[in-house]
């Protein structure tokens, strides 16, 4: 009596024992007490009447325990109680696949494997009643041999699973879902339900990439990333029958296995998809938009739909300048660029037949990119523009009018069509002189100035080809920008007649080449006809051109009239203005 009861204490106590506990010590002061009882009593053991497991690992997370119908992939290694093994499915390096409670397996090995979690592991104690019997399995086994079986367990599904879906991470915002067509690009890492990796698109540094629902994918990830947003992150587990089936991929995936796919979403869109154009910040006024054939500088930075930066105009601290609509740029930004105003910002997304299509670039943006542009709009012009004149202020009495040839000084502030500053005249404390018509400020300026009287104001736009061109000027003005001029004007002083450096006010004497030679040496030399002029102007029986340097003026009239280059004007040299056609003299 004492032996039976001492043996059902040892069972008990050793299939209720849980795999956390100090469960090696307590079992073997259980088992050695009872050995001491039956060694005291002088009686062998009572044969086993039930499996006996213990549970030598454990994962800290058991998602899922095997119950009766479940189909499982499992290693083991077969031994009899003196250690000696009879079987084991690593020497076939094949797990064992089969249905749980469904009579394919030994009655003991059936329960054995319910209640398991996926890498937990058993050691198994079967009898021979629920293992061979009195029959055994031929030279293998004999007969009422009792088994262990050191269980692995590796692989659990039913054939009643579908795809299951787990988000452990959801972007802020999720303007847009995978549906049935779209095209994707993700990352992802695939393994079996016991963690065996058994491919990475990480690994190949590159995205994965297809169409969703028309059976390019295994069922299961068809199914799987329907409904993701980009940058979402998902577990996707499926079965084998959603998976690669009961023949597996050949190589890593096995038979009947159960797969799981950690993926990161990071592109979508739809062969029907066209340029998305979301505006951001629209100027209150916006007297013109852009059309086809303008020309347009911008800044932006480009990004894929995950974020992930590729390049930035701002980082050259430069615009990128071009025409639009002509085939300048790729499809979606020509068309994302149109009905632009300036000060405009606005986010154009482009799928990637508008974009750089399957190729990519090959570095910075891959093949099937989704393409997100934020660009500032800083200015554009048309090649046919003119110059445009807005006058703010004009004088009651505005009768005396700028003209080619008058000296005119003018105060201006200079900018940018961002309102970016240029230059202005008030910070040197000094007007801008010029001579109309000599080619001394950009031809915009010229137009600007024209007709204008003392007093007035104006405001100037001026397109680059009229301004400073697609060169610009270093550090100040950039290549091929419009310019904005806010001028006032001065002062005034009346130009002389097209093609006069000097006039007379009154009458020429008819003695005048004896009146320069002053030493009456028959030649009049630089000084003395230099010294003629300026008494002339100074007492006002003449006018200088204004605007230029006097001494220049003189001294080419002086060449124009020493014909022969001594340095001397003799009288038959001498000549006026009215005697020839050829210089700018007198």
């Amino acid at each position: 009596k004492l032996q039976i009861k001492l043996w059902s204490v040892f069972h008990l106590w050793h299939s209720r024992l849980d795999a956390k506990w100090p469960h090696n010590c307590v079992h073997g002061m259980i088992y050695l007490a009872v050995l001491v009882a039956f060694a005291a009593c002088d009686a062998p053991p009572v044969p086993l009447d039930d499996i006996v497991f213990e549970k030598t690992f454990v994962p800290e997370q058991c998602v899922r325990a095997v119950k009766v119908g479940d189909y499982v992939r499992y290693h083991y290694n077969g031994m009899f109680p003196d250690g000696k093994k009879f079987d084991s499915s690593y020497d076939r390096s094949s797990t064992y696949n089969v249905y749980v409670g469904k009579k394919q397996l030994i009655e003991g090995m059936d329960r054995a494997l319910v209640g398991m979690c996926v890498n937990e592991r058993r050691l198994v104690k079967i009898p021979p009643q629920l293992a061979y019997g009195k029959e055994g399995y031929g030279d293998v086994i004999p007969s009422d041999a009792i088994l262990h079986f050191d269980v692995l367990l590796l692989d659990v599904w039913n054939p009643d699973d579908g795809v299951q879906m787990k988000t452990y991470y959801t972007p802020e915002n999720c303007s847009r879902k995978v549906e049935v067509s779209d095209y994707v690009r993700y990352h992802y890492n695939g393994t079996l339900l016991d963690g065996t990796l058994f491919d990475s698109s990480h690994t190949r540094m590159r995205t994965y990439d297809t169409y969703v629902g028309i059976g390019w994918l295994i069922a299961g990830m068809d199914q799987g990333l329907l409904g993701m947003c980009v940058g979402e992150k998902r577990i996707i587990t499926m079965p084998p029958s959603l998976g690669y089936g009961s023949n597996g991929d050949g190589s890593d995936i096995p038979q009947q296995a159960s797969l799981v796919f950690d993926v990161v979403l990071l592109d979508l869109h739809n062969p029907k998809d066209g340029v998305s154009i979301i505006n951001q910040d629209i100027p209150q006024h916006c007297h013109r938009k852009s059309v086809a054939g303008d020309f347009i500088r911008y800044h932006y930075n480009g990004s894929l739909l995950d974020g992930t930066f590729f390049d930035s105009s701002y980082s050259r601290n430069r615009t990128y300048d071009t025409y639009v609509g002509k085939g300048y740029v790729i499809g979606g930004m020509d068309e994302g660029l149109i009905g632009v105003c300036i000060g405009e910002k606005r986010r154009i997304i482009i799928p990637p037949h508008l974009g750089y299509g399957e190729e990519g670039t090959g570095t910075k943006i891959p093949g099937s990119a989704v393409l997100v542009f934020d660009i500032h709009i800083i200015d554009f012009h048309n090649p046919s523009d003119t110059v445009v004149i807005t006058t703010n202020y004009k004088p009651e009495v505005c009768e005396t009018l700028a003209k080619k040839g008058d000296f005119v000084k003018y105060h201006y502030n200079a900018s940018l069509m961002d309102g970016s500053f240029i230059d202005s005249t008030y910070n040197y404390g000094k007007t801008y002189n010029i001579v109309l018509g000599a080619n001394q400020v950009v031809p915009g300026m010229e137009e600007g100035l024209k007709e204008m009287c003392v007093g007035e104001r104006r405001h100037l736009v001026i397109p680059p080809h009229l301004g400073y061109g697609e060169r610009g000027v270093d550090g100040e003005v950039p290549a091929s920008a419009v310019l904005i001029f806010d001028i006032e004007m001065i002062e005034m002083e009346a130009g002389l007649p097209d093609g006069y450096m000097f006039i007379w006010n009154e009458d020429v004497s008819a003695d005048l080449f004896t009146e320069m030679d002053a030493d009456k040496d028959l030649q009049v030399l630089a000084s003395e006809f230099s010294d003629y002029i300026l008494r002339q102007v100074n007492e006002g029986k003449g006018r200088l051109a204004p605007g230029f340097d006097a001494y220049r003026i003189i001294e080419n009239m002086f060449s124009n009239q020493d014909r022969n280059g001594d340095g001397k004007i003799t009288e038959d040299e001498f000549k006026l203005k009215a005697d020839e056609t050829t210089h700018d003299e007198l």
